[in-house]
Parts: structure tokens; sequence; C-alpha cells
């Protein structure tokens, strides 16, 4: 068996083989079928021989409208708008018991290439969760924060910048000129003061 050094396909290439169908990582008939060496004609043909190997969880047909979707997102898979036919999806056990229908050795190597890199990606979107879950936390603390922040400057903007005191608060009566009846008189007796001097 080849090592990591060694290896007949590049990981990067066997995971951008992996599409997400049906909330399900998995990996398109010819595809499959050009990872492992063979034509996609003998890849189906053996499946449909070892039918019962392949349940839905294993392996499953895209519809048309999931045939044209994945048409359109994937260049490489162009060719499929002209087949009549819909494409069979396979799971990472799917993938695994077809290189075992096929009984070749290229599909034996592969396989094991196919398997890690759906190991891998299932550990990248598992940390991909937890660091999500992560941004949510902090997210929710920064709003609890800034509603504080905004809180304590509204109160620091009261303290500062007290309001003017409106009519209701003054002592005394207010003349038609606007002066309350106290300050008239405290400047009348000045006056008066001022004259008897």
């Amino acid at each position: 068996m080849a090592n990591d050094e060694n290896c007949i396909i590049p990981l990067d290439r066997v995971q951008s083989h992996i599409l997400l169908i049906r909330g399900q990582k998995v990996i398109i008939d010819s595809d499959l079928a050009e990872l492992y060496g063979v034509p996609t004609k003998r890849l189906n043909e053996q499946v449909k021989r070892n039918c019962g190997r392949f349940p839905q969880d294993f392996m499953f047909q895209l519809s048309n409208a999931e045939k044209s979707k994945v048409v359109a997102i994937c260049d490489h898979l162009e060719k499929l708008k002209y087949s009549r036919s819909t494409p069979y999806a396979f799971t990472e056990h799917g993938a695994l018991m077809a290189a075992t229908v096929l009984k070749t050795d290229r599909a034996a190597q592969v396989s094991v290439y196919v398997v890690r890199a759906f190991v891998q990606l299932r550990r990248l979107l598992e940390s991909n969760k937890e660091l999500a879950g992560k941004l949510q936390d902090i997210e929710k603390e920064l709003q609890q924060h800034d509603r504080s922040i905004i809180s304590l400057a509204s109160t620091l903007n009261q303290l500062m910048c007290p309001k003017e005191s409106s009519r209701k608060d003054q002592i005394g009566f207010l003349s038609e000129i606007g002066e309350s009846d106290t300050k008239r008189k405290v400047k009348k007796n000045r006056k008066t003061k001022g004259a008897s001097r």
C-alpha cells in the first residue's frame, strides 16, 4: 500500500470531488469512476450486479433538478448536461463498497484516500461548527457590552449636561415681562436703599 508521500491521487483532488447533496457528503459516479480508473459504465454495472451491498445510505440516484444544480456548480461535470440518465451519488461508505465490488488494485489503493478525504472534511466541518459557536458567544457578549456602554454614556450625558430648569421649578410669581416677583422686589429694595443714602 502506498504511503502519503507516494500518494497516487492528491487528497485535495479527492476532496474537490466531494459535494453536499441532500445533506450528505457524496461523490458523483463519474468522479468516483475516474478516481478508481474505470469507466463510469463499468462502475455502475458492478454496482447494479451487487445492488444488495448499496443501501440508500450508501448510494442514491440524483433527481433531474439535483443533476442540473450539480452541472451548474461543477464545471468538470458539464458533460452530464447531455446525458439522458441521472448520475448516482456515493456516500463515504458507498465509495468504499464500490472499490470492493470493482476488485481492481487501483480501486483498492485509491479507496483509502477517498475515505481519508471524507474523514478530513468531516473534521474540518466539526472544527468550523465549534468556531462558529465560539464566534456566536463572543458576538452575544459584545452586544451585551454595547448595551451597557450605551446606557453608561447616556447616564454620563445626563449628569454632565443637566436639563435647563423649567418655569415650574422657579420659586415666586412671574410678571408679564418674565421676571419673578422675588427678583423685582430685590431690585426695588436696592433702588430705594440707594435713593435714601
